[in-house]
């Protein structure tokens, strides 16, 4: 009988068999704060939802800083699975990477480790990762108020949720959830 083979942590297998809503992680080399600062924030936070209105992904929550972002989104309508969700996180991570190169004149510099997905298929699963999402900046000590990090879905979130779906989206508990977030933030944004 063959071992089982090993799934090596830095190359984790992407569940993408299924359309519905997906929780994402992304993070840069080495944890490298390759976008500090609001202009380098503003690239990337740009990027990530033009790429995502591109491929046709509905972003419901996201928060981007200095080494790694997070955000969920829902696959295509017309989508039997959530395959483009690799080609578009390919596509958002050589366009910043070949923008901050040529920034920082480092060229070939890898920009960007991986990314880590998760289907969301359980109600208060994907309610409790909205919270987290919504609430990271909060959560990294970055802000009072969540909805002061301007790289980030909260403000937007509160302006266009009814009030009583705010209240009901943040009071879901994220300290029992499992999300790889062990950055520590640039706090200069």
């Amino acid at each position: 009988m063959a071992e089982p083979k090993t799934l090596w942590p830095h190359a984790p297998t992407h569940q993408l068999s299924g359309s519905g809503t997906y929780f994402v992680t992304a993070a840069t080399c080495l944890k490298a704060h390759h976008f500090r600062g609001p202009a380098r924030l503003r690239v990337l936070h740009c990027g990530l939802l033009t790429v995502a209105e591109k491929f046709n992904w509905r972003m419901e929550a996201w928060a981007v800083f200095s080494n790694h972002y997070h955000f969920i989104a829902h696959t295509p309508a017309d989508a039997a699975d959530g395959s483009s969700l690799q080609t578009m996180s390919r596509v958002l991570h050589v366009k910043t990477a070949e923008w901050l190169n040529k920034l920082d004149r480092a060229p070939q510099r890898q920009v960007w480790f991986n990314f880590w997905d998760t289907r969301l298929t359980h109600q208060r699963s994907y309610l409790a990762r909205l919270n987290y999402v919504h609430q990271n900046a909060l959560k990294h000590g970055l802000v009072p108020v969540a909805r002061q990090y301007p790289w980030c879905s909260a403000a937007w979130f509160e302006r266009t949720a009814s009030p009583a779906m705010v209240k009901s989206i943040y009071r879901f508990k994220t300290e029992r959830l499992s999300v790889a977030d062990e950055f520590e933030v640039d706090a200069g944004w």
